[in-house]
């Protein structure tokens, strides 16, 4: 139940919705309660009046305004008990709302080695299933909670004022309450841990069927991962039931004892009614308060329940939340470079936290790529400088480290060892976001949105652009990617809209919407990761040709496996097992006829082959 304390700062924009839902409950209950008493009233008044000498028509007339009074005490109290549902779950809404955006919030700030280790159902689950359970906790739970401690604290009062010793006697079966709650509120919250744990799973695992859909289809695997579903799927239907036991005999056992406090006044009551300890007046409204205390007894099995499940999925909220983000703004970060600055890496090291985690591919690079091995250094003592408005080449064989080196300059990750310098500042100094939004990345495997295509192309450039300026970026950017007659193409032209993750794209034409989107936001930096891979020669010559002239000025790091996409370099840089074993321009690099020169005869031998084929 601890984990709950911090969802309290979450009522604090609510303070005063939460003390008018509080002050209904207490009206609704008063309300309530008053309706045994007004029942008693004329009970003891008829009884009293029951001899020869009774009025009919004074009997009729109080009969007649005790009924309104008792109607109008429940139309009060109902219209009450609707305004305290009203705001106080109303309440829990905004507030489910608010932990949701500062849940996604705290998402987006953790770095790329949570990602690597943290599988996406479970975090879809942690922001759906069990923000839910928390609001149920924080709403329901606690508008129950108090209108059970009202209507206990209430009623007892009155109990105990028409008898203490009946009262005594009625709530004797009640002291077994808090043991039996104790026990099945720890079984409640491990047992609705198991179930969210295995949600998380049976999320993760349709998550990865609908991305990778083609993939199970390709290789007729639908009947195995319906076999794979339905066994995830009964474990869960297992885990529930065994959840569904436990609440099952709570609520029973509940409501045994709270029987037992009614055998005890039907037997004890009726004796003090007999020796006129008390009036039958007495003994009805009494009975109805008993019945009235049985509904908050039954319904703490069922708070209880909620603030179990409640705490058990704010406890996975809170770790997700206790993750603090590897790569952070420093204190007093330093203003970043007003023009053109020079990019160094000195000394530079690096593997993936963890021992080998992540591949690669993982760092948005060779889809290729497997995972490295565990302890083995990724990148190995890099050492160069990029100036400024120069292009950077780096070519290597899968594996070697291309794509890790890119991401440190965005600070995706950071160095194991060494650093990289921006005009001469470790990049640590700086905020993140000062960095990324120099630089324009166009990954190997570029991500498009379920949106418009103009949105993906434009998603870098700023909002407070007018619009006809947004427009103007879109489509120079498209045309500097040979994607703007594609677009304009298209039914609907750049308001197109992509299917998920641009499946109605063919992979050229992601890979041209990625490279437009770098292009948009008019970078310091640009850094392309064998973007161009996916599209024919041809294409990659007029592609070439306007990145020439978008290169102009503009420093850039390049990452292809085509010598034609390179060659033009200031620098090229070779990589082989996470070192650098050649540097130089183009030409310099063939007359040593090392590993380049062998790249290049192996690409060329590549091409004619496919072209005798």
């Amino acid at each position: 139940m601890d984990q709950l304390k911090t969802v309290l700062p979450y009522f604090r924009p609510y303070r005063a919705a939460m003390f008018w839902g509080l002050v209904l409950v207490i009206v609704a209950n008063a309300f309530s309660l008053a309706s045994p008493y007004l029942l008693k009233l004329p009970i003891d008044a008829l009884t009293a009046g029951s001899g020869s000498g009774a009025d009919p028509d004074g009997t009729r007339r109080t009969i007649l305004t005790f009924a309104l009074l008792i109607v109008g005490a429940a139309v009060l109290g109902n219209a009450a008990r609707y305004g305290m549902r009203e705001i106080l779950n109303g309440l829990s809404r905004r507030i489910e709302v608010d932990l949701r955006n500062d849940f996604l919030r705290h998402l987006l700030r953790l770095d790329a080695g949570f990602y690597g280790r943290t599988r996406t159902g479970d975090l879809m689950s942690l922001a759906t299933n069990d923000t839910l359970a928390v609001r149920q906790a924080v709403g329901p739970a606690v508008m129950y909670s108090v209108n059970t401690l009202v209507n206990f604290a209430f009623g007892l009062g009155v109990m105990i004022w028409i008898s203490p010793r009946l009262t005594l006697a009625a709530l004797l079966p009640l002291a077994l309450l808090p043991p039996v709650v104790l026990r099945f509120g720890r079984a409640i919250h491990t047992r609705f841990e198991r179930i969210q744990e295995q949600f998380a799973a049976l999320s993760t695992m349709v998550q990865e069927n609908l991305a990778g859909v083609r993939i199970v289809r390709a290789y007729g695997q639908e009947t195995a991962q319906e076999r794979e579903f339905d066994a995830f799927n009964r474990e869960y239907v297992r885990r529930n039931m065994h959840l569904a036991y436990v609440s099952g005999a709570f609520h029973p056992i509940m409501g045994l004892l709270t029987g037992a406090g009614m055998v005890v006044v039907l037997w004890y009551g009726g004796r003090l009614v007999m020796s006129g300890a008390i009036t039958t007046g007495d003994f009805v409204a009494f009975s109805f308060y008993l019945v009235l205390l049985g509904w908050p007894m039954i319904a703490l099995g069922w708070v209880v329940n909620l603030f179990q499940r409640g705490a058990a999925s704010m406890g996975r909220i809170n770790r997700i939340m206790a993750t603090e983000p590897a790569i952070a703004p420093p204190a007093a970060p330093h203003p970043p470079p007003t023009g053109d600055a020079a990019i160094e890496f000195r000394n530079v090291c690096f593997r993936y936290p963890g021992g080998g985690g992540e591949g690669e591919g993982k760092a948005g690079g060779d889809a290729e790529t497997s995972v490295p091995e565990p302890d083995r250094l990724v990148l190995e003592d890099i050492s160069f400088t990029a100036e400024p408005g120069r292009t950077v080449a780096i070519v290597g064989p899968t594996g070697s480290g291309k794509s890790t080196l890119v991401s440190l300059l965005a600070r995706v990750h950071d160095p194991t060892s060494g650093a990289v310098l921006l005009d001469g500042v470790p990049l640590p100094e700086y905020d993140p976001a000062d960095i990324r939004a120099r630089i324009g990345f166009a990954p190997q495997d570029g991500f498009l949105f379920s949106a418009r295509l103009g949105l993906n192309i434009g998603l870098g450039v700023h909002a407070s652009l007018p619009a006809d300026e947004r427009d103007r970026r879109i489509r120079d950017a498209a045309a500097a990617a040979d994607l703007h007659e594609t677009a304009e193409g298209f039914p609907d032209g750049y308001r197109t809209r992509l299917g998920e993750r641009g499946i109605n794209l063919s992979g050229g034409q992601k890979q041209r919407a990625t490279l437009a989107r770098a292009l948009a936001i008019e970078p310091a930096v640009l850094v392309l990761d064998d973007v161009l891979s996916a599209v024919d020669t041809a294409t990659e010559s007029r592609i070439l040709e306007g990145l020439r002239r978008e290169l102009r000025g503009r420093t850039a790091f390049i990452i292809s496996h085509r010598v034609t996409a390179v060659k033009d370099a200031d620098l090229i840089l070779v990589l082989d097992g996470g070192r650098i074993v050649e540097r130089g321009r183009h030409e310099e690099l063939l007359a040593r006829r090392g590993t380049y020169a062998s790249l290049l005869r192996r690409q060329l031998l590549e091409q004619d082959l496919a072209g005798a084929a």
